[in-house]
């Protein structure tokens, strides 16, 4: 793993082949999948990365092979597997194939070497890349058992001829990585692109590029015709036109495209002003490609690269799709998952060429989550998670999106969308109690309606972190999976017929590679086997089937009482996993040559090699042919797309400073002529001795054992298939059932089988569940069809009940003048016959004279701010049913003043009013601190009441949160045991230079305090002087502590004498005196101060209105009044106010 990291000692290969489409992996993960919705891989790895088929089965067969590879929490799936999704610079190391380490010349010579544990552990990991620590530990507990090569079951020592040839890359021999592509079927020309990637600098600093037109026999260099100052770094080509041929430079040198519409004989090149991270072509659009960058826009192509627009911004990584051909309206039409202005993400569609705002349209309302959208055949997956709990999402055919029902208390924690071939949907999803496992869940065709078919299967996480759920899908004979479960700390292997119905241990061999018996019965002792997937797509898979060769299973496993990872061997099932053979007793390669006819196999041990192993029988026989005459370390073996050519190739290097060597082989000799109908024999499929396998008796034809003739494709696996009678185990459980020990199935306790569906209307029919659902794909006929099938039940008139109303994303807070939308659903009644009356609090209604007219939402935009009851209401002929919710309706808070008095006398209450603009009536939450407190008081209205206990200077602290905004004010209050106050005026020419904001009434009490200490001869911080706001301009002094009545006469001598005078600006001076209504006015006085003070008061509550908006009057005013109506004693002109 070093040496991929960083050394300069690192030699990967990189393949990349043109016979499939690239599979991509999604998290609906939709992370890593519901959980959120995980898929299995947030981007499509590139080519090299991503693509089993690359040499295993190009006629892509393995896309019905599961291992998913899941990178997050969210909802998983394989998105892309029918698109050409190539996504480059994604943990480039990860995916490399890396040349073996280099051997002592004893080994160079084809001797015998048993390497130490540790040394032999190293190799491993260079050549799988896999860290010590990975959870795919059974790569690299390699056990050798001989020499350099595996032994296989009875080899045959004569060696029938192969033709070989081999090429090396002069001058390349520095380049530490390769990608190889075959261009398309019945054709001659290979591309290789060999570079020199620097992992610290994460460029690419050589590169070149080699051309064959004789199927790899010779190689020409076209670096000086095509890539003058240009660094190449990927290969790619189009899925429906494989003579079209698309190379990415390094975009750290430059960003470019060199384009070839003859398979690499001539290219064009273009620059391009964005950083393209990865590719998806077109399903049937030869010219039309998508590319996504490295700051997340989203760009398309209409003349297969060569100019290029923006589709889209803010776009999620893997997480766009064309269109599908039968299913979107439009060709060009393209499925994306970008976030909003808001930062919400959004499902969007539209035009790949038109996708301005008037283009795009919203087939789900609301928000989703991220790594959510997943489009895969013929279903649409979305999660939405609100307040801890996932809700997902199916759109089946396009239509409208339905809730993902799954057992009421499977209350899942992550959900992985595995499968959607075959009309329905198969996802692991992990339950509230599952930590490590996940369950195997399996859908009705719609995809809504899931019952559990398997729990508890075994989970490892990649080389990025991503988690691999261990479920296989055989191909080539439909219902057979495989998966490894967890049992008592076990990981165990089962296999299934009929797809989840029932499972099984799989039968242990009876003899090993030597002829000895192997002691092993069930069920303690079974055989186990590795369902993982190769990091390097020109070696197989721990497991290979393959469509055109049925009943042939090859794996890697271990006989025992469970799954281990360390003395594995390889095996082999004819039958379709009822029997098994073991054919080696260490790790080898296998692939399947001829259509399945035939058997190839490598030894994976990190020595050098210059066998290989053929098999014609099924593995019975092996033939040891040589393919080299020097060991060759292998890196990869790239086969040809099944053409009648029968050529292979093998990459390797033969010494540490060797190029890069190519050696063709021709393993057509090995086949004297075609298949004739002689050479063939039947084969019955059954299940354990049962003919019957998903309701037919099927027979299938296999060539007999030893006959050296190939098949050719046109060669028809399947004789016939004669429908069975049906039983109870060709049906599974329906939605609300499961299944018992008897094997029958039960309603779960928490299913009403008595309540009829809502859609169901009065004089109509509706299917209801015997508790059973045929299995879909099962052929059988008559038996127990009719008696399990679901029975047509008229549709009676019953009262609505039931009745859900919600918000789309299930929020109860909205921002003022927003649209919002509603869901209202009916669980049970006439839907026809119902109407509902939604009533959303502010004065507006809307009517439906039936549930199902109302289509999929209801938007209303509320236009003043509050707390508002909605409720909706079903009624028909025999009841109602009602749902109502409180909707939380605010606007951000732009200002906040806290409104108290400055000076207030310890131990009595004194008013806090917090006064907001905009006013948030019954939206906004108020969070008082007093002093050093660190738990605040919490209140929904703005004002309180506090008493303080301690003298001098008091911190009070409020903070509002509406809206999403949070604001505070501080304020410092005064405490004393006893003071005097007084009240001021200023001359007119102040008012006119009030600009009614806090900080010049601030300046002006300032000013003021310095004056009136300068005069008067008392200590400044012993008075206090609060302005009001409004006009006419009036302030109140306070003096602190005074017990000596000559002194307030001083203040008021000075304030009479006008002797308090200041300089506003120049030109403008201001004069201060003694307010009438002072506390030292004679008593004569007492009735004009009254009547002044109530006019200075209706002044003041006037003026604050226009500042303060829509203020609580009465107690704002007496909040700013407290201290001065306490001393004067005015309570009946607060009493007044009030």
């Amino acid at each position: 793993m070093k040496d991929v990291l960083g050394f300069e000692s690192c030699w990967t290969l990189f393949f990349v082949c043109a016979l499939v489409p690239l599979p991509a992996r999604s998290d609906i993960t939709c992370t890593s999948c519901f959980a959120p919705i995980r898929r299995n891989e947030a981007h499509a790895k590139p080519t090299a990365f991503i693509s089993r088929d690359f040499g295993s089965a190009p006629d892509g067969s393995t896309y019905k092979n599961w291992k998913w590879r899941l990178d997050g929490a969210q909802l998983s799936s394989e998105a892309h597997k029918k698109s050409s999704f190539v996504s480059w610079r994604e943990k480039l190391q990860n995916a490399h194939i890396s040349r073996a380490e280099r051997t002592s010349p004893a080994e160079e010579k084809d001797e015998k070497v048993y390497p130490t544990k540790d040394t032999q552990m190293n190799k491993r990991e260079k050549r799988s890349l896999f860290p010590p620590d990975s959870a795919a530990g059974s790569r690299f507990e390699f056990r050798r058992t001989g020499g350099v090569e595996g032994t296989g079951k009875s080899p045959r020592q004569n060696e029938p001829h192969l033709i070989t040839s081999s090429f090396a890359l002069s001058g390349d021999s520095a380049h530490n990585q390769a990608m190889v592509l075959w261009s398309g079927h019945n054709s001659s020309v290979i591309l290789i692109l060999t570079k020199l990637f620097d992992f610290n600098l994460g460029t690419v600093t050589e590169s070149s590029l080699w051309r064959s037109v004789d199927f790899g026999t010779t190689y020409e260099k076209l670096t000086d015709k095509v890539m003058i100052r240009t660094m190449l770094s990927y290969l790619y080509v189009c899925p429906t036109n494989k003579r079209k041929i698309l190379i990415l430079s390094d975009p750290e040198v430059e960003s470019s495209l060199l384009i070839s519409s003859d398979e690499g004989a001539t290219f064009q090149k273009f620059n391009i002003n964005f950083y393209i991270m990865s590719l998806l072509f077109h399903p049937t659009q030869e010219n039309w490609i998508l590319a996504y960058s490295h700051d997340q826009r989203l760009y398309s192509s209409v003349d297969f690269g060569k100019k290029w627009i923006l589709v889209h911004e803010r776009v999620t990584p893997g997480r766009f799709y064309w269109a599908l051909s039968g299913l979107d309206k439009e060709a060009d039409l393209v499925h994306i998952e970008a976030r909003t202005d808001s930062g919400q993400m959004q499902y969007i569609t539209c035009r790949a060429q038109k996708c301005s705002e008037e283009g795009r349209q919203y087939p789900f309302s609301g928000r989703i989550d991220t790594n959510s959208l997943v489009v895969q055949d013929q279903y649409i997956f979305l999660q939405l998670t609100t307040a801890g709990r996932t809700t997902y999402f199916v759109s089946y055919q396009r239509g409208p999106f339905r809730t993902i029902q799954l057992p009421k208390y499977c209350l899942p924690k992550d959900m992985h969308i595995v499968s959607t071939d075959e009309g329905q949907v198969l996802a692991a999803v992990q339950e509230w109690n599952e930590n490590d496992t996940y369950s195997l869940y399996i859908s009705d065709t719609p995809g809504v309606y899931f019952t559990r078919s398997l729990p508890n299967l075994r989970t490892s996480r990649g080389l990025a972190g991503n988690l691999i759920v261990d479920v296989y899908k055989v191909a080539g004979v439909s219902g057979l999976i495989i998966a490894n479960k967890k049992e008592d700390a076990q990981m165990t292997t089962y296999i299934t017929y009929n797809k989840g119905q029932t499972w099984s241990l799989l039968q242990p061999p009876t003899k090993d590679t030597t002829g000895h018996d192997i002691n092993c019965n069930l069920p303690s002792c079974s055989l186990h086997l590795l369902l993982q997937m190769s990091e390097n797509p020109y070696t197989p898979d721990t497991i290979s089937t393959k469509h055109s060769a049925p009943g042939i299973i090859v794996a890697t496993g271990n006989i025992g009482p469970e799954l281990s990872f360390s003395n594995t061997g390889m095996f082999i099932s004819s039958d379709a996993g009822n029997t098994w053979r073991q054919i080696f007793e260490e790790e080898h390669s296998v692939w399947f040559l001829d259509h399945g006819g035939a058997l190839l196999a490598v030894t994976q041990s990190a020595v050098p090699t210059r066998h290989l192993w053929i098999s014609l029988d099924e593995g019975r026989q092996w033939d040891k042919l040589s393919f080299s005459s020097t060991p060759l370390f292998v890196d990869g073996v790239l086969m040809t797309p099944e053409t009648e050519n029968r050529i292979i190739t093998f990459f390797g290097h033969f010494s540490y400073h060797s190029d890069w060597q190519l050696i063709k082989i021709d393993y057509s000799s090995l086949f004297g002529r075609k298949c004739t109908d002689g050479d063939f024999q039947t084969w019955h499929l059954h299940n354990k001795g049962e003919v019957c396998v998903m309701g037919e008796r099927q027979v299938y034809m296999k060539r007999k054992p030893g006959t050296r003739c190939t098949l050719g494709r046109e060669y028809s696996r399947v004789v016939s298939a004669e429908p069975c009678i049906c039983t109870l185990y060709d049906f599974e459980c329906d939605y609300g059932f499961e299944r018992q020990a008897s094997g029958k199935c039960a309603p779960a306790f928490w299913y009403n089988v008595n309540l009829p569906a809502h859609t169901c209307s009065h004089g109509q029919h509706y299917r209801n569940s015997t508790g059973y659902r045929k299995v879909l794909l099962n052929n059988c006929r008559e038996g127990l069809k009719d008696t399990l099938s679901p029975r047509m039940q008229q549709c009676k008139p019953i009262a609505p009940s039931g009745l859900q109303l919600s918000t789309i994303n299930s929020q109860l807070t909205a921002v003022l003048g927003t649209n919002i939308t509603f869901r209202v659903a009916l669980q049970n009644g006439d839907s026809l016959s119902t109407s509902l009356h939604v009533d959303f609090g502010d004065g507006i209604s809307v009517s439906y004279s039936n549930i199902s007219r109302l289509g999929d939402s209801i938007t209303h935009t509320y236009r003043v701010a509050g707390i508002f009851r909605v409720t909706a209401r079903a009624q028909n002929s025999h009841g109602s049913d009602s749902s109502s919710l409180y909707l939380h309706i605010t606007s951000p808070v732009e200002r906040i003043f806290l409104s108290a008095p400055v000076v207030v006398i310890r131990g009595k209450e004194a008013n806090l009013t917090a006064v907001l603009w905009p006013t948030q009536p019954r939206t906004a939450t108020f969070y008082w601190w007093f002093n050093n407190s660190t738990e605040p008081l919490i209140t929904l209205e703005g004002s309180v009441s506090h008493t303080f206990t301690q003298e001098g200077p008091n911190s009070v602290t409020v903070q509002v949160s509406a809206g999403g905004t949070v604001l505070q004010d501080v304020k410092i209050i005064t405490v004393k045991d006893f003071f005097r106050s007084l009240l001021l005026s200023f001359s007119p020419n102040l008012d006119e230079h009030n600009p009614s904001v806090a900080e010049w009434r601030q300046d002006v009490g300032r000013v003021v305090r310095a004056t009136l200490s300068q005069v008067c001869g008392f200590p400044e911080d012993q008075l206090l002087v609060s302005v009001f706001p409004g006009s006419p301009t009036a302030a109140e002094l306070f003096i602190l502590p005074e017990t000596n009545q000559s002194m307030s006469e001083v203040f008021m001598n000075a304030l009479n004498q006008n002797l308090i005078q200041f300089d506003l600006k120049p030109g403008t001076r201001v004069t201060v005196s003694d307010n009438p209504c002072s506390p030292m006015t004679q008593n004569a006085y007492k009735k004009k101060c009254i009547a002044l003070l109530l006019s200075v008061v209706i002044g003041l509550v006037w003026h604050c209105c226009l500042w303060l908006s829509y203020i609580k009057l009465s107690t704002a005013l007496c909040s700013a009044f407290n201290c001065r109506l306490v001393v004067v004693n005015y309570s009946t002109v607060c009493g007044y106010v009030r």
